[in-house]
Parts: structure tokens; sequence; C-alpha cells
């Protein structure tokens, strides 16, 4: 069996996102928002899904496709009997006026390398998922496409004609392709595009330049944080699980989810990871948007919103053909209706470094204690209470670990908090009260004969997610406890090719036929919190493997043939990276290996 990866680049400027594949067609293409109806959506349906697609008029051809160094700035090389050319891929992001320039607009540049190169251009928008066609109207440089939700226009120094006719182009002179959504591009093309290029490539390659990481494993580490980084829509500060919806965690299994939104828990995992590189813009800007889903206080907190901080994402299905014929395609994700009381520890967990950490000033956290004692006096209310678990399952409800380690270190971080503040006694006895309750609930779910902690009081099963026990500190690294522990959930969660499962028992879709990639980062963690960090180190390096062809990585990994499935690419396994990079440098440098 072949092994099956994504072949695209992701490019974005915290606005919106594109996926573009290896022929420079443009597969996916939200807006004006991640979570808008796609404009391309070649990806979940040949026919119904329009296409940008730039490419030469003959069949044989190759492609090379790569960043610019330290960018977001996607390029794809064609070599065919006619010649050579490249198109570079971006979306404008620069300083401007004081303030972060992200415009809907898509840039294109064709230029010839070698040779005497040709190509045909297509551009067939479409909007509400396939079932709108725009009408064209020619302009005087650009083409309109009428019937979508704003104005969307196309304006190039290529002849209008020819790209509306599909007709063959010589490519004599750089050619420019400006999409634009809502406000038209108005300026000449040709000096627009270079100037929002050059400012773009200078702005990505100044962010990486403030980035504070180590030597082991840079370039991997820096590309998962510029992918890290498209992935939080600025505006509102939300941080989405992924751009994608229902690529499939492997094929015709009918898990097919919609991850255009923003999770507690996964935006939990994305700020630790930008705060170990030394990055906390980030976490300012999802400080805003906790406040503003916090603001009505009789409420529980949802597991998930949308970028806007909007409480409804109802799920439905949509009439089209999937990836790959892998249906359904799901807008919409139902698991917002769920209970999953992890959320309360993430969100404490993710606030406290505005507390702990010096670089912050006290106006940078303002009227956040009152979130914080609601936030405790929700984990209080919730201690006993079963749930559908991170795992999100639909069917049946746990007392599991895992929500219990957050209760647990969400209540730790509020006595860390009030400690901090040295001034409320309560709060330091309620965090007390709750990190105690909390440690008990844990401990029933420990499993004295197999010495190991299974995912949920009362259960047999294991889940990888309690790895983080021990790279939570709720296990001492060191004791025989964790080391046991770690080497149950190896035995039984493992795969011989160093992959993880997030458990092996059958939930609502049947057993697990794919292994979900960030649990191998954890169990990376967990190896070099035990001290087993020859073992992480390997571990690290053979995981590297499971890219694609521009170091981006799935959910999923099915493990003998090493095949890329799930929503693409996934912030959780690329916050694993950084993490576990982040933990085996650290160790490192206590060895003085650097």
């Amino acid at each position: 069996m072949n092994r099956h990866t994504y072949d695209l680049g992701v490019i974005g400027n915290c606005a919106y996102m594109a996926h573009i594949d290896k022929k420079a067609s443009i597969k996916w293409m939200c807006w004006p928002r991640f979570d808008s109806s796609f404009i391309f959506g070649g990806l979940m349906d040949k026919e119904k899904g329009g296409t940008f697609s730039i490419k030469p008029p003959v069949d044989n051809y190759n492609t090379n496709q790569y960043y610019f160094d330290n960018t977001n700035v996607l390029c794809t090389e064609f070599e065919s009997s006619d010649g050579k050319f490249k198109v570079t891929d971006f979306a404008p992001r620069f300083v401007q006026h004081d303030r972060y320039y992200k415009p809907l607009m898509l840039i294109r540049k064709i230029e010839a390398i070698s040779g005497a190169p040709r190509i045909k251009v297509k551009c067939k928008p479409v909007g509400k998922y396939g079932e709108l066609i725009p009408e064209e109207y020619q302009g005087s440089s650009h083409i309109r496409y009428h019937g979508l939700e704003s104005q969307v226009r196309l304006t190039t120094n290529i002849p209008l004609s020819f790209i509306l006719d599909e007709q063959i182009i010589s490519l004599n002179e750089p050619k420019y392709l400006i999409l634009t959504y809502g406000i038209p591009l108005e300026a000449a093309v040709e000096s627009t595009a270079e100037d929002f290029l050059r400012k773009t490539i200078k702005h990505w390659r100044d962010w990486i330049k403030t980035t504070s990481i180590s030597s082991f494993y840079q370039k991997e580490v820096l590309r998962s944080a510029l992918v890290l980084k498209i992935h939080q829509f600025e505006d509102t500060g939300a941080i989405i699980a992924s751009g994608t919806t229902s690529l499939p965690e492997f094929p015709q299994s009918g898990r097919n989810w919609d991850y255009r939104y923003c999770w507690i828990r996964d935006s939990y995992y994305a700020l630790t990871a930008f705060n170990n590189i030394g990055h906390f813009q980030e976490l300012e800007k999802y400080f805003q948007f906790v406040v503003n889903i916090t603001l009505d206080e009789k409420q529980r907190f949802q597991p998930m919103y949308t970028i806007t901080g909007g409480t409804q994402m109802d799920e439905k299905i949509v009439p089209l053909e999937g990836y790959l014929g892998n249906g359904p395609v799901r807008v919409g994700n139902a698991a917002y209706t769920q209970t999953q009381n992890d959320v309360y520890g993430q969100i404490m967990m993710s606030l406290l470094p505005l507390y702990v950490d010096k670089r912050f000033i006290d106006s940078e956290r303002s009227n956040s204690i009152k979130i914080i004692n609601e936030t405790l006096k929700k984990i209080g209310e919730t201690m006993h209470e079963p749930d559908a678990g991170l795992w999100e399952f639909r069917h049946g409800r746990h007392q599991h670990c895992y929500t219990f380690l957050f209760h647990w270190a969400g209540s730790m971080a509020g006595l860390k908090i009030a400690n901090t503040l040295k001034k409320d006694s309560k709060m330091i006895d309620t965090a007390k009260n709750l990190v105690a309750q909390s440690a008990q609930k844990i401990e029933e779910c420990y499993d004295k004969e197999r010495g190991v902690y299974t995912s949920a009081i009362g259960s047999k099963n294991l889940d990888a997610s309690t790895l983080q026990l021990i790279t939570m500190n709720y296990l001492n690294p060191n004791s025989d406890k964790a080391k046991q522990h770690l080497k149950v959930l190896e035995n039984e969660l493992k795969t011989p090719e160093g992959l993880f499962y997030r458990y092996k028992h059958a939930d609502d879709f049947g057993e697990p036929q794919t292994t979900f990639l960030i649990c191998a980062f954890w169990y990376i963690e967990a190896l070099a919190a035990v001290g087993r960090i020859d073992d992480a180190i390997l571990q690290f390096q053979n995981m590297m493997k499971y890219a694609n062809h521009v170091g981006l990585f799935s959910e999923d990994v099915e493990a003998t043939t090493g095949s890329q499935w799930g929503n693409f690419p996934q912030t959780y396994s690329h916050v694993g990276l950084v993490n576990a990079a982040f933990r085996i440098s650290k160790k490192l440098d206590n060895l003085n290996y650097f």
C-alpha cells in the first residue's frame, strides 16, 4: 500500500488561509473567514469546488514546491519541454500605519526561469459550498465575480480574454494575479504585488528573528511556529484547530469533522507552544477572546466557539463528494453542545503566564481576576460530573482522568495566581481545596494491579492523554510510579513504528485505525521527563518522516504505511512538535549538551 500524503502547502496572514497543491492549484480557500464557505474547494469536490490553477499547456511536466526560508510564502516551480517557470503565492501581511495589514487578498506571481515557458490560467470561484456559480464581468484590468457574499475581483496584467477563454499565454515577462474580497485593488498590479511580496517576506523573517529556540531541530520548529501563527484569527485572538473540514481520520471511517473553530483545549496547547518559543502577542490576543466568551457568568463554558466567540456551530452535511470520495462533508460541529469539563483548567493554565511572567504588566491582565474566581468556582461545580472527555465521545459520559488532571492543574494555577497577588486568602483556600479534591479523583483512576492510570474511574481502558500526568508534574517524573505508568502505556498503545494510539477500545465509530500524532509527541515529552533522553531524541527524529514535502503534519497517521489522514495541517500536531523539541532542549541544556 502506497503512503498517502496531503501534497499541499499552506499560506495565510491571520485573516484567511489557502491550501495549494504541488501543481499550484488552490485546493481549499475560505472567504471572508476561516469558517466561511470555500470559494475554492476542489479538496472536497472536483466538480463543484471551483478552481484557480496555473499550469503548462502540456501533460508532461515536473514540479517542485517549497517555502521561502522563514516565511509563509510558497513557491511552486514547473519544468516542461517549453522551459521552466515559478509561481509564488502569498497572503500579504506586514506592519502599516502602526498596525498589521492583512487584507483579504491572494497574490500570485508567475515568472520564467529558463526557456520559453507557456501557461494556462483558470480562475472559477464558487460560493455556498459549491451551490453558487458567480457571473463573470470583464473590466478594464480585472474580472468581477458577481453573486458572492461580497465583491470578488481578479486584477491582473494578463490579457483578460486569455483567462476567460483559458487560452495559452507566453510567459515573456512576470505576470501577476491579485484576487481580492470586498475592497478591490485600484493600484498598479505589478508594483503592488512586488511591494507587498517584499514587505511580507520581511515581516515573516523579522517575526522569526524574535523566536527563542535552541539549535535542536530548528528548521522543523520554525516551520511549525509559522504554521501555528497563521491559525490565529488575529481580529479576535481565536486559534483554530485546523483550516479544513471533513478530511477523514482514515478512509471510509465516517470520522470527518469540521475543525475551523476555536477549541479551548487546542488553544491552551498552542499558547504553551508560543510561550515556549518566546512569543507572547498570541496570548495577549487570546486573553481578549477569553474575556469576551466569559462575559456571561451564568453559562457554563463550551469546549469550542466560533472565531468571533459565537456559541452555535450547528452541524450539517453538505452535498459534496468528499475528499477522495470520503463523505460525509460536514459544516459545523455538534461537539459545541458537549460537556467537556477540562476547559476550565485550560483557561486557568492559559491565563497563568499573565501573572507569573514578569514580562507582563498589571494593565495587560486587567479584568481577569473575576474570570479566575469564576473559573475556579466552575471547577468545583463540575468536579464530580461525568463528561465527554477530550476525545469528544458522542455517546456516554465518564469521569475522565484527563479532566481531573486539568481540574488539578487549573487549581494549581489558581493557587499560583493567588500567591502572586498576595491579597486573596479566599482564593488560596478555594484553590487548595480543589487541588486536593482533583488529586483524589485522579487516584481513583489508578489500577494498582497494572501500575497504570486508566482513562476514567471504573474503566480498564488506557488513554494516551494520561501521559500528561508525567509531563504536567502530577507524577514526579523521577518516581517509579511515573516510569511504570509510562511503561504500561508504551506496551499497550505504542506501535512498532513509534506512533501512539489515543486509545485502542471501540468508540462511537468502532475501533480506531490510525494513530493520533500529538500522542506520539506527548510520549516523547514523557520520555524526556523521566530521563530517557536518548529514547526521546530517537523518537523525535523518527517523527519527522511523517511530515509532507514542505514539513507540514496531519492530525492522524496510519502506522504501517505512514499515511497522513485527518484535517490538515493540524495545530495539535505542530504544537506537539514544538513542545517536544522544547522539552528535549531543556534536558540537553541541563546535561550541558549545547
